[in-house]
């Protein structure tokens, strides 16, 4: 199993990225603080945050390779890192400057890195699924040695493609994880007013015949430990696998959503369960508290410069918004 030092390492370096991207998209420059008046808002466009979620990509992640595939939703700065992604090139992206993952063309919904498996952040819900899918049955035609893993929330349970991924999963035991971050919002509403049945992502996939597991997904080992289960089985053959990770978005929908429809008393809760706070409390009764400042430290510092960089870095020209596009009737990249 992965020591909790590496996985509160993981859990740093997305929680110190996100504040970061956050404070950049407000107009401020200040770590989890007001945006400064008048300052430049270095990220435009939506900015998902993935806050509080930390636990899960770090649990899940810590057990593949890079030649492992991984698909990922609006929400997936935290995936992306997890996975192995540069800090410096996401933070790029975000800022829309020409060394950015998708030339800063793309934004934090585009981020992929196909060189450690990442085959993309998605803006459409659930689209995620049927990508890794497709992954997962190429890489058994190919008698591949891989998975695909699939990240997706508790709003994509209730849409189509999410039965169809399972289920073709299913059908042809295809080497895949789908890991359900269910953050209990979907949006700006409470999903469980909205979704028939109780914990539905895992009866849904035992009504197909595959095995899911719950566990506290604010809780990093846990995660941990169910991941490494669950996807020793999918690498000996047994076919997909559902971890239902339960979990809290602690921030809006999007950056600058203050998410007043929030009950304050369900966030103060919440908060006092951050999975950070949690790990840390760990790590310290095991007399690594030491350690675990260092790390933080570490963490801010990569991402302190990776803005450095992102800041200075140069635009596209004009001339590159003609390439990375199709010829419609040609069919041929330009």
């Amino acid at each position: 199993m992965t020591p909790l030092l590496d996985l509160y390492r993981c859990m740093a370096r997305i929680r110190a990225f996100e504040d970061a991207a956050e404070a950049a998209s407000q107009g401020g420059v200040s770590w989890g603080g007001a945006a400064t008046e008048g300052a430049e808002v270095r990220v435009k466009g939506p900015l998902h945050l993935s806050t509080g979620q930390e636990a899960v990509a770090a649990g899940v992640c810590a057990h593949l390779h890079a030649r492992d595939l991984l698909t990922s939703t609006h929400r997936g700065h935290g995936h992306t890192l997890a996975k192995g992604a540069d800090p410096t090139k996401m933070m790029c992206e975000l800022f829309g400057r020409a060394s950015g993952y998708n030339g800063g063309k793309g934004g934090s919904m585009h981020i992929a890195d196909f060189s450690v498996g990442m085959l993309g952040a998605n803006g459409v819900v659930t689209a995620g699924l049927p990508i890794a899918v497709g992954a997962a049955h190429a890489l058994k035609i190919r008698r591949q040695d891989a998975i695909a893993v699939s990240f997706f929330g508790d709003g994509a349970i209730n849409r189509g493609p999410f039965l169809e991924a399972l289920n073709w999963a299913q059908v042809y035991q295809l080497p895949v994880l789908f890991v359900c971050e269910d953050n209990r919002i979907s949006a700006t509403t409470a999903s469980g007013p909205m979704t028939a049945g109780s914990q539905a992502a895992s009866a849904r996939a035992q009504a197909l015949g595959i095995e899911a597991v719950q566990v506290d997904g604010n809780d990093v080992l846990a995660v941990s430990q169910a991941a490494e289960r669950l996807i020793s089985a999918i690498r000996a053959g047994a076919g997909p696998r559902l971890l239902h990770a339960q979990t809290y978005r602690l921030k809006g929908h999007v950056s600058v959503d203050p998410a007043h429809y929030r009950d304050p008393a369900e966030l103060a809760q919440a908060q006092l369960n951050d999975p950070l706070l949690r790990a840390r409390a760990q790590l310290q009764a095991l007399g690594l508290q030491a350690q675990a400042a260092q790390i933080e430290e570490q963490a801010r510092a990569e991402i302190t410069a990776a803005v450095a960089t992102a800041s200075a870095a140069a635009l596209p020209t004009p001339a590159q918004a003609y390439t990375d596009v199709v010829t419609i009737g040609e069919g041929a990249w330009t």
